[in-house]
């Protein structure tokens, strides 16, 4: 897998660049395991705009994805690795040997005609899932979940990957990509190896169309506004807000702690993640 470079034909070809797919092996999808989903543009069931700057993008079709591996101890051949419009990792078509047809994350490496399989002992290969009790300490995983039976939550990214560090009792002690390092129960399962695509981080978008087609619209700052649209906006020339970074509403932006304390799974935190954002922890 690479990235492709274009030729400086324009402005936007000069700063832009695109991945070259070369680990997909088609173009096709698995109907039977696909729907299409509306677009709300930000707006809620009354028409107020809830989620700014969204609008417009490409019409996208969802595949279902097994987030839970829930067929154990049954075999699955990997039949395809596919493009996925609605994440930035590949996803993988597995037929059982009952002849059920599913769609997994793909994780880096895997290829046609692999087997991957879901139980309580079987081999810590890339693609097989089986509960964090099972795992061998040290190992690299994805697709985590956060209560048993509920389908993987934790690190779904493109080139994403926990790390299990220890077990204790009832409880094992993962690293996750953003350097949070915390304790999740021994029976959640979890899938070997490091999702695909990690070349996605170093992509460039290099116009502001490719942003539209994704479906993310234009950011206006809260200073080039008027007062009435905006707490930081107006005064004479380029006044540079005369306040502290704000939202609309007037929360502050820069500092504040969003997390909600009162959330359970917050005293299962052993330690927090970095706040410097972008850097990667050593796995």
């Amino acid at each position: 897998m690479g990235i492709k470079i274009y030729k400086r034909t324009s402005a936007a070809r000069r700063n832009a660049s695109v991945n070259d797919y070369a680990e997909l092996t088609t173009d096709s999808r698995e109907k039977t395991l696909c729907f299409r989903i509306g677009k709300s543009g930000g707006r809620n069931h009354q028409g107020f705009t809830t989620s700014r700057f969204r609008g417009g993008g490409a019409r996208r079709i969802y595949r279902m994805i097994d987030f839970k591996r829930s067929k154990v101890d049954m075999p699955a051949e990997v039949k395809t690795v596919e493009y996925d419009p609605n994440r930035n990792c590949f996803i993988s078509l597995v037929e059982y040997t009952d002849g059920q047809k599913s769609y997994i994350l793909a994780p880096q490496g895997i290829k046609v005609g692999d087997t991957v399989i879901s139980g309580n002992e079987v081999e810590p290969r890339p693609g097989n899932a089986m509960p964090l009790s099972a795992i061998p300490v040290g190992i690299e995983i994805h697709n985590i979940e956060m209560t048993a039976g509920q389908g993987g939550k934790l690190v779904r990214t493109a080139g994403g990957a926990a790390r299990l560090m220890a077990k204790e009792g009832d409880w094992a002690t993962i690293v996750l990509p953003s350097g949070e390092m915390r304790m999740v129960r021994k029976e959640c399962r979890a899938t070997i190896g490091i999702l695909s695509n990690p070349d996605h981080q170093n992509i460039t978008i290099g116009k502001a169309g490719r942003t539209r087609h994704i479906g993310r619209r234009g950011h206006v700052r809260g200073k080039a506004q008027n007062p009435v649209a905006h707490p930081m906006g107006g005064g004479e020339g380029r006044a540079n807000g005369g306040r502290h970074p704000c939202s609309p509403t007037g929360v502050l932006a820069k500092g504040g702690k969003t997390r909600n304390p009162r959330k359970v799974g917050s005293k299962r935190i052993i330690r927090r993640r970095r706040s410097n954002r972008g850097l990667q922890i050593m796995l």
